[in-house]
């Protein structure tokens, strides 16, 4: 099989199904990726993909290459997984590098294959692809498309590509079907569910998905905006609606809210999508979850402050976390760096810290100041505001943290720390959504969030 990409999901696509036993041949335009991944190097942080790299090139089973020509001899299976950005001065998916990517298998291909569409596409994507690879094709219609959306979570990549939850096939014949259980056998033995599907219903299930999770995230942040207008908490109210099986604590957790490369494009993409489809208003709600999630970026500022006595012009603030979540080096759309970013814009003197992504940070804001550590990142801070919940971050002891500051304050963005401690600490301890004097409340972890995770 080839992979075409080695970004996030191409390069962990490609390593993992060598592994499970595969020959593979990742594919990619930029030199740089092809020359790092061959020689061993996985070029962005990812739990266990390093291991896993050098499992895969020991084996003989996986190669990397920038030739078109190459993958298309080798290949029996393609798996596309460029990325799809949002499009410049618009909310739609750009789908330059997918058509790109399937033209130029297309071109080239004149035996019987299957291309298989692993990129987050709007719905119709894969239908206006098949005519297009029809018409480029040497063999025409022999030439066959799928789509298997991808569920991969940034930090969990390997356990969700190796153990996934769930694996969606979108064919349009049966010979797809069965080259792609044959592509996924290893996975199907060990009883993963499978959902075959048309194609429509296959790129559907990746963008409904996405909008759920998002809407989860957004509602509890929204009763957190209810919360601050009347004293309660919400913590305490996340916990009891946890308990609810119908609705259940997994993605209930209220904070400063969603990021990254995924949910804030796709619920735009999909959105803009419905609307050109006619059904905009069935998606409408979208538009208020992202909004609600944008606010509590605002809100963390509004924190950050009050707890420095109303203004920031001159405030030392440690800001604890650069990536959009942890175990990442993603700073994609990162709502920590944009909180940074803010309190800089109203002359906070901003000291960021993150264990894994301080340079893809850099790159993004070059203005803000990093710290190479958690102490010299607190050291004299005026305020302390914790943006990624890093385990350094959650373990950290405020007594050791409060020498080192200049005033015992903290905002705790992501609900990560231990309220009691800290104000048992003479820390003055505060939360989106929670009252002043709010005290520790343990929310329920679900063993699939874990970061102590097996990575096999």
């Amino acid at each position: 099989m080839t992979v075409i990409g080695t970004g996030y999901l191409g390069a962990t696509h490609a390593i993992c199904m060598a592994v499970l036993g595969y020959e593979v041949l990742g594919v990619d335009v930029d030199p740089r990726k092809v020359e790092a991944l061959a020689s061993g190097a996985v070029p962005f942080y990812e739990p266990g993909l390093p291991e896993k790299l050098t499992e895969a090139l020991e084996s003989g089973r996986l190669r990397f290459t920038t030739s078109f020509d190459e993958a298309a001899a080798f290949g029996d299976v393609h798996f596309v997984c460029v990325g799809t950005p949002q499009a410049p001065g618009s909310h739609a998916a750009d789908l330059r590098y997918v058509e790109s990517a399937f033209a130029e298998l297309a071109k080239r291909i004149d035996r019987k294959a299957l291309l298989i569409g692993k990129s987050t596409v709007p719905i119709g994507t894969a239908e206006r692809l098949t005519e297009m690879v029809h018409g480029l094709s040497p063999i025409g219609q022999e030439l066959e498309l799928a789509w298997n959306p991808e569920f991969l979570r940034e930090g969990f990549a390997v356990k969700d590509t190796l153990h996934p939850d769930r694996l969606v096939f979108g064919v349009a014949s049966a010979w797809a079907e069965a080259q792609l259980r044959a592509a996924f056998s290893p996975i199907l033995e060990a009883g993963t569910p499978l959902v075959v599907a048309d194609l429509a219903s296959a790129e559907l299930v990746k963008v409904a998905a996405n909008s759920f999770l998002a809407t989860k995230i957004s509602y509890i942040n929204a009763m957190a905006e209810v919360c601050e207008a009347t004293g309660a908490d919400v913590q305490v109210l996340a916990q009891a609606l946890g308990y609810d099986d119908r609705i259940g604590s997994r993605f209930l957790k209220p904070g400063l809210g969603f990021g990254g490369g995924c949910l804030p494009k796709d619920i735009r993409a999909f959105k803009h999508r419905a609307e050109e489809l006619g059904v905009g208003q069935a998606v409408a709600f979208l538009g208020e979850v992202d909004a609600i999630n944008t606010r509590r970026r605002t809100r963390t500022v509004d924190l950050v402050r009050e707890l420095a006595g109303g203004s920031l012009k001159g405030v030392r603030v440690a800001a604890l976390g650069a990536a959009f979540k942890p175990n990442s080096d993603d700073v994609r759309d990162a709502p920590a760096l944009d909180v940074a970013r803010l309190l800089y814009l109203e002359e906070a003197s901003v000291v960021v810290y993150d264990p894994e992504a301080n340079e893809n940070a850099h790159k993004a804001y070059p203005d803000l100041d990093y710290a190479d550590s958690l102490a010299e990142a607190v050291s004299g801070a005026q305020v302390v505001v914790l943006l990624t919940e890093w385990q350094q971050f959650r373990d950290a002891d405020p007594e050791h943290l409060g020498a080192l500051v200049a005033n015992r304050a903290v905002v705790d963005g992501r609900h990560a720390l231990d309220a009691d401690r800290y104000r048992a600490a003479g820390w003055e301890y505060r939360a989106l959504g929670r009252p002043t004097a709010s005290t520790t409340v343990r929310l329920v972890e679900h063993e699939s969030d874990s970061v102590a995770l097996t990575l096999s």
